[in-house]
C-alpha cells in the first residue's frame, strides 16, 4: 500500500494543485478525485475523522488487507491533502486504551 500511495502521490503531483500547500511535500487534489483514488486504486476505507479547524477535517484511511494507512486533511473548499502515510496500522480495542 505504501507503494500504491507513493504512486498515487506522484500522479497527483503532476495534476494542478487546487490549493496552496504550506509544506512542499504535501499532495493536494480535488476531494472527490482523491477519495476515488484511495478507494479504487489503493483499496483504502475511511476509518475515522475529526475536525482540526473550523474548515479542516482530518481523516484516517486504512487498507484492511495490509494495515497501510493515510491521513488526509480535507478543506471546506473541496480540496484534500495527504499529510502522512505509513504501514502496520493497529486498531486498539477498548481494553487496550
Amino acid at each position: 500500500m505504501v507503494r500504491e500511495v507513493t504512486i498515487l502521490c506522484a500522479a497527483l503531483m503532476t495534476a494542478p494543485l487546487a490549493a496552496q500547500a504550506s509544506l512542499g511535500d504535501l499532495v493536494c487534489d480535488d476531494t472527490r478525485r482523491l477519495e476515488t483514488q484511495l478507494v479504487e486504486i489503493v483499496g483504502a476505507t475511511r476509518q475515522g475523522q475529526g475536525m482540526r479547524e473550523p474548515d479542516a477535517l482530518l481523516e484516517i484511511w486504512i487498507v484492511p488487507r495490509n494495515g497501510d494507512w493515510t491521513i488526509v486533511q480535507t478543506y471546506a473548499n473541496g480540496t484534500s491533502c495527504i499529510v502522512a502515510i505509513g504501514a502496520h496500522w493497529e486498531s486498539l480495542g477498548a481494553e487496550q486504551r
